[in-house]
């Protein structure tokens, strides 16, 4: 089989949304399970609509379109404020949108209008990441301002956290979030369409609290307020959470493997020798130390084995080798690990975990080949703790 290669098993995708989906719904909380990390693969996402997420998320309208022609009908969010430049694709493709700019609002019913349908609107709102979001004491006057665009519907408000600044999803930023869709229904609820699954009358129909970041705070027991979606990712794809990177408990954290093939497995010495400068990546190494080393001295050996794969197919930080082997460096299309007692032959495959930075690069890479494992002979889920 072609090496590099992500095998990704679809079943432990399936397995990790159906398992939020349900634990978030005993919350009162909608998931939409969101594609952007794997390009929007059709199969990815047709593990998600099986595992019972609400809807599909993505913030690219390529990756959107995709899911439409494979004739993908789930409701899609996109989760990155459109460009000017995509508002008829957006209209087309997508049913809801997040947005922060008027401009962009107002292009979007022009489009909409167009094309004689309505598009749905998500607010954004920044609540303390500084990513993307109007300021809470501009909401009022810019639901004013969009409630009066045709062909556009206000679908509800949302924030999101962690992805910049690390700033966490806790009571505090989240009984904001509720604060605000409690004002903008007393002030504009008679305009506004019904609450989904409410006996409120009319009101905000998505308070979308976040991302997976979001997860120790909603699945904790607090109150939950107004939050009744958020949007998933690495959670369901890898089975951690994004603040500290924890295995969430019951989850699989496997569901992606890379692999990659030995193209060259020597012993050599532990340091460089020569004038040491910056690397291909502008780095300076850590032994660098602008001198000579002489050639000749006794210095520590290590069997350094160069595997196919590099910082164009992935980030090569964020993999995880097996027990036994650590990497040692990358350049564009080498991964070196010191591969320790083993000593293995030219051809040999290494299966490498992955971090969500690593998969994102390592989907995106033309030479990385994509197997999809549809069935699997699921291994019991260890029990950790959350």
């Amino acid at each position: 089989m072609t090496a590099p290669r992500l095998e990704i098993d679809l079943e432990k995708i399936h397995h990790n949304a159906r398992t939020l989906v349900n634990r978030l719904r005993g919350r009162g909380i909608s998931v939409t399970g969101v594609t952007k990390a794997v390009l929007g693969a059709p199969e990815i996402a047709a593990a998600l609509i099986r595992a019972g997420v609400w809807a599909l998320g993505d913030s690219r309208i390529e990756n959107i379109r995709t899911l439409r022609e494979a004739r993908i009908t789930a409701p899609i969010m996109l989760i990155r404020s459109p460009m000017l430049s995509q508002v008829e694709q957006v209209v087309a493709q997508a049913d809801i949108s997040v947005n922060t700019e008027l401009d962009v609002v107002r292009g979007l019913s022009h489009a909409a209008l167009a094309a004689r349908r309505t598009h749905g609107i998500v607010l954004m709102v920044e609540l303390g990441d500084l990513r993307e979001g109007i300021m809470p004491g501009d909401l009022e006057p810019f639901v004013q301002a969009i409630l009066d665009f045709p062909n556009i519907a206000l679908r509800g408000i949302g924030t999101n956290l962690a992805c910049r600044s690390g700033v966490a999803p806790d009571a505090r930023n989240m009984a904001e979030l509720s604060a605000l869709a409690d004002s903008i229904d007393a002030t504009f609820g008679h305009r506004l369409r019904p609450r989904l699954g409410s006996s409120a009358g009319f009101g905000l129909e998505i308070v979308s609290g976040g991302n997976s970041a979001n997860l120790e705070w909603a699945l904790s027991g607090a109150d939950t307020g107004r939050i009744n979606h958020l949007r998933l990712g690495e959670a369901i794809l890898l089975g951690c959470e994004p603040l500290h990177r924890r295995p969430i408990d019951g989850l699989y954290t496997d569901a992606f493997t890379l692999i990659a093939e030995v193209i060259e497995t020597k012993v050599k010495p532990s340091e460089p020798w020569g004038d040491i400068g910056q690397t291909a990546f502008g780095e300076m190494p850590p032994r660098a130390t602008n001198r000579i080393f002489d050639p000749t001295a006794e210095r520590p050996r290590t069997t350094q084995t160069i595997l196919a794969l590099g910082r164009q197919d992935t980030d090569a930080d964020g993999l995880l080798p097996p027990a036994g082997m650590d990497i040692l460096g990358a350049s564009s299309d080498h991964l070196i690990v010191d591969s320790g007692c083993l000593r293995l032959s030219v051809g040999a495959e290494i299966r490498f975990q992955l971090n969500y930075s690593a998969l994102v690069r390592a989907m995106t890479s033309p030479f990385i080949a994509q197997v999809m494992k549809a069935a699997s002979s699921l291994t019991r889920v260890p029990a950790l703790t959350y």
